[in-house]
């Protein structure tokens, strides 16, 4: 384990063993829940579900973010290196297509040692999904090549105002599109096995906020001009105010179905055709995880 956490842009330089930085957790791997989740995109839960594991806290303060239980309060268990290690080869029993790390930015070094002892004894014989917000560290995303088969990005914001007042971290179009890139380099265009699972690639996800397409048109301008068309786009209308949202009339409401389509009619026209296109009817809280240490 680490001394001084620097693993996510955030820079903390803090001994996570003693003090909390800013995603307000101990360096020791922290989950909220584990299971095989059927609500991935489609060729990430397949038919059997993806095996995916929960940590809690995070390196954003998304006021609207619908896991907040566990993002922003930490809700969850700590746990051992040799326990995550477990979790893994218990979904992998269960029959999970992958092993699906959601907000695992603070804990890479946890999980890149429980990963090559893994790998090292040939137990982990399924994919590894990187799932994360996209507020991530050039370095720490090479320090972990070789571990991670799929990388699944947010790319939230494009604008420096929008990503402060939303998430507190003004930083965000910079670092994340040099963090996509990277994983880009890293693993490439998706590639997929017989059944449309995915075996390694990138997938980008954007959710619309509303009142701000003109933020995802220009995210999508960005991908269509720095990555080829072969990258894959998950383009997301599930957002649900939820959390601290109603702070901000703005986006206390769904996206309207002008919004959506107009979203949705620019990806189209850039020739972005690889990917899921989510239908509005997604925006609906029986799609969220019921947070309460199932398989930790």
């Amino acid at each position: 384990m680490i001394q001084i956490c620097n693993q996510c842009p955030r820079q903390c330089g803090v001994n996570r063993n003693t003090n909390l930085g800013f995603c307000g957790v101990p360096e020791k791997p922290k989950v909220a829940k584990a299971f095989l989740h059927m609500w991935e995109e489609p060729c990430i839960s397949g038919t059997a579900g993806s095996g995916t594991v929960f940590f809690s806290g995070c390196n954003l303060k998304c006021i609207y973010c619908q896991n907040f239980d566990i993002s922003q309060k930490n809700y969850g268990k700590v746990i051992s290196i040799e326990r995550l290690q477990q979790i893994f080869i218990e979904l992998i029993d269960k029959g999970a297509h992958n092993i699906n790390l959601v907000n695992p930015s603070h804990y890479t070094a946890a999980i890149k040692q429980a990963l090559i002892e893994l790998r090292d004894s040939g137990k982990m014989n399924v994919p590894v999904v990187y799932n994360t917000n996209g507020y991530e560290s050039v370095e720490t995303l090479k320090s972990m090549e070789g571990l991670i088969d799929v990388y699944l990005p947010d790319l939230k914001y494009y604008y420096e105002t929008t990503a402060f007042n939303y998430s507190k971290a003004s930083n965000y179009p910079e670092v994340s599109k040099k963090a996509i890139l990277e994983m880009y380099r890293q693993v490439g265009s998706p590639v997929f096995d017989e059944t449309g699972l995915i075996k390694r690639g990138m997938i980008i996800r954007h959710l619309i906020l509303p009142g701000h397409t003109k933020e995802s048109i220009k995210i999508l301008d960005w991908i269509s001009e720095n990555l080829p068309k072969s990258v894959y786009i998950s383009l997301m209308s599930q957002y649900t105010p939820y959390y601290e949202a109603d702070k901000h009339p703005e986006i206390n409401r769904p996206i309207t179905k002008h919004e959506y389509e107009k979203v949705v009619n620019h990806l189209y026209k850039l020739g972005l055709e690889e990917g899921y296109v989510q239908e509005r009817q997604s925006a609906d809280s029986q799609y969220i995880p019921n947070f309460n240490l199932e398989g930790v």
